[in-house]
């Protein structure tokens, strides 16, 4: 999948600058698709010259202008039609699994930081998600917003993003567990012995 239709999902909750879709992409579709500002300004732009979005200018004070994007007809359509499309089915690329499938030869202690590392940030983008999904429901339960919400694919995307972090926190526990029984056992006796 192209950046393009997740800059197109993210303006359907609305008209947004380039600064306010990048933080969008920091804290919502982040649980599914990353991108950097640089990326997400090119993209508006390619978006832009192919109709499929439209821009306005903001006249500021004191500050440069600012550019809205909104979707056009054919930026809806588009979306659209890709929801429509079979999905290619998904593929890891992640380091940190090289680094595991290599830690009977690497550092096992530098492969463990490592672990603990991904586990923090699974932890930190979990609180991301919660403060997330409480704003979504906004006092309500979960049936109570699923009946009465406008649009749920924020909400199916979120509890994806948190069952892929919380899927990170329990792998990462039983990595961590496993290297720890293969861990040489302390050396006993040496020259105190005897």
């Amino acid at each position: 999948m192209s950046l393009k239709y997740a800059v197109l999902a993210a303006l359907l909750e609305g008209e947004a600058s380039g600064y306010d879709l990048a933080k969008v992409f920091d804290v919502s579709v982040a649980n599914f698709w990353s991108a950097t500002p640089q990326q997400l300004y090119r993209e508006l732009d390619r978006l832009a010259e192919h109709g499929l979005i439209e821009a306005r200018v903001v006249e500021q004070e004191r500050r440069p202008n600012k550019r809205l994007f909104t979707l056009t007809p054919a930026g809806r359509d588009a979306l659209g039609a890709f929801t429509a499309e079979a999905p290619r089915p998904t593929a890891i690329r992640d380091e940190l699994l090289v680094m595991i499938q290599a830690v009977d030869i690497g550092d096992a202690d530098a492969v463990r930081a490592s672990v603990e590392e991904r586990m923090e940030w699974a932890r930190a983008k979990l609180a991301r998600y919660e403060r997330l999904r409480l704003r979504l429901l906004d006092g309500r339960d979960e049936a109570a917003f699923l009946a009465g919400t406008d649009r749920v694919g924020p909400y199916l995307t979120l509890m994806r993003g948190r069952s892929f972090e919380e899927e990170n926190l329990r792998w990462g526990g039983r990595v961590l567990e496993i290297l720890e029984l293969r861990s040489p056992a302390p050396a006993m006796g040496g020259a105190d012995a005897l």
